[in-house]
């Protein structure tokens, strides 16, 4: 079963294509902030992300058309990778700051 994060996040998406309007980490944010709903501060990016090279109309016809499992795949396959690297440039930094605390040398 799909989270709050990720609901919210698809309803979001859905809102902004339905206006047009180009579905960026920001606006997804706003959209979610306005609508009360508390998510994983991760999700918006991803989807951002996952979207920017998937045409949402094609994607809703693919789902409509009965093969939405492949779509859906696709879709939540992007957005397990984009998670996957960003957990790693977090862990790096957190590594390399965690690296640099300790070389300070009490002289």
């Amino acid at each position: 079963m799909a989270s709050t994060s990720i609901l919210a996040c698809i309803c979001s998406t859905l809102i902004l294509h339905d206006h047009e309007v180009t579905v960026t980490k920001d606006k997804l944010k706003d959209l979610i902030k306005t609508a009360g709903v508390t998510i994983e501060p991760a999700w918006p990016s991803l989807f951002a992300k996952a979207f920017a090279n998937i045409d949402v109309n094609s994607l809703i016809c693919k789902v409509c058309a009965g093969s939405s499992a492949p779509a859906a795949a696709a879709v939540v396959s992007s957005a397990a990778l984009v998670a996957t690297e960003e957990k790693k440039e977090e862990t790096k930094q957190e590594e390399s700051e965690e690296f640099d605390d300790d070389m300070d040398f009490g002289l």
